[in-house]
């Protein structure tokens, strides 16, 4: 099957030089995979931004957040033997794991959906707390009535989890806290209630029994979740053989909800599919795309801080056409249109 995705001819759109660091201490080594969403008239992206520290001569230095969401500098001698530094992505200090970047999420805005900018009375979004010491990373927006609900990545030493914060106006923000515990990633929640339940793609990780698969969870609040199904499994030789997960919020159209996601294989290629569910019960799957409809074909795809890697978890519905916004090789923010049609067509739906 044929990349059927639309690249705009201005990408990437946004790369790490582009933007400011968040502190005088930081570096942004890259730009992945923004939230998406519409406000005032406006296309917004909620960028994750992973920034590395500046190094000193004989020591490591690493990154946390503190409760009140302001990065504090950890330094640790190189001649320490408790320190463990042969992973350039983590470091280990006396057993605790440390990363050597770490990520917030910065708000930025665009009149024509191609050339974005930061406004000043929005603020970024950074890890606070225990369990985001490590960051926040790839997060998925669901405007549900008018509230916007952000589905994070909540990183810490303790693991990996799910954290929810809401808004309606982006200034102003509730934090739930985590609503799917370690391992577990790639929460996307679906835009409108069915049956009256909230309903949410996330994606634990079981590598000893199972794998990375895809997960139905439902909620009475948005908040509480249970009753989980397993949606979607790896599949040997195919795209999606070593790991999937959702991207953006389900797309609902006539013939079921749409669901774009990334699958990769062992070697680290990450390609996005497609599956259908139905439309009054998510947990019955209609069909799911056998080849990618994008993969990692164009320079700017292949070549970068993580190469091989097309990566969504944010896009803009209108009619037929879906805007998607996508990380490209872990270091650049670019954008490409699909036809629903088209891809339902690929699905063998009419």
């Amino acid at each position: 099957m044929a990349d059927i995705a639309k690249r705009v001819s201005s990408n990437p759109i946004l790369s790490p030089g582009d933007l400011k660091p968040s502190d005088e201490n930081m570096i942004i080594e890259c730009l992945l995979n923004p939230g998406v969403f519409e406000f005032n008239g406006k296309i917004w992206l909620l960028v994750r931004v992973a920034e590395r520290t500046k190094q000193k001569d004989g020591m490591v230095t690493v990154p946390i957040y503190n409760n009140a969401g302001k990065v504090e500098i950890i330094n640790f001698d190189l001649k320490d033997p408790k320190l463990d530094t042969s992973d350039a992505r983590i470091i280990n200090y006396d057993g605790i794991d440390y990363l050597t970047t770490i990520s917030h999420l910065r708000l930025l805005c665009s009149d024509d959906g191609i050339n974005f900018r930061e406004d000043p009375e929005y603020p970024s979004l950074f890890g606070e707390g225990e369990y985001e010491s490590y960051g926040i990373e790839d997060c998925r927006i669901a405007n549900i009535e008018g509230n916007y609900h952000l589905t994070y990545t909540m990183v810490s030493a303790s693991g990996v989890g799910v954290g929810l914060r809401t808004t309606r106006d982006w200034k102003h923000f509730e934090k739930k806290g985590m609503i799917f515990s370690p391992h577990n990633k790639d929460c996307a929640l679906f835009e409108e209630k069915i049956n009256g339940k909230y309903f949410a793609l996330h994606r634990p990780s079981s590598p000893e029994l199972g794998g990375n698969y895809m997960w139905l969870a439902e909620s009475p609040d948005g908040i509480h979740w249970g009753n989980h199904q397993c949606l979607a499994h790896t599949r040997t030789g195919k795209f999606d053989s070593k790991r999937l997960g959702a991207g953006a919020a389900p797309i609902k159209t006539g013939k079921g909800w749409l669901e774009i996601y990334h699958g990769a294989t062992a070697e680290n290629r990450y390609c996005l599919g497609a599956i259908l569910l139905d439309s009054n019960d998510p947990s019955k799957v209609i069909a799911r795309i056998e080849e990618p409809i994008m993969e990692p074909i164009a320079e700017y795809e292949q070549s970068g801080f993580f190469g091989n890697v097309v990566f969504t978890n944010g896009h803009i519905v209108h009619g037929d056409t879906i805007q998607m916004y996508y990380g490209a090789s872990d270091e650049f923010v670019c954008k490409a249109e699909f036809s629903i049609k088209e891809i339902l067509s690929k699905l063998d739906i009419s």
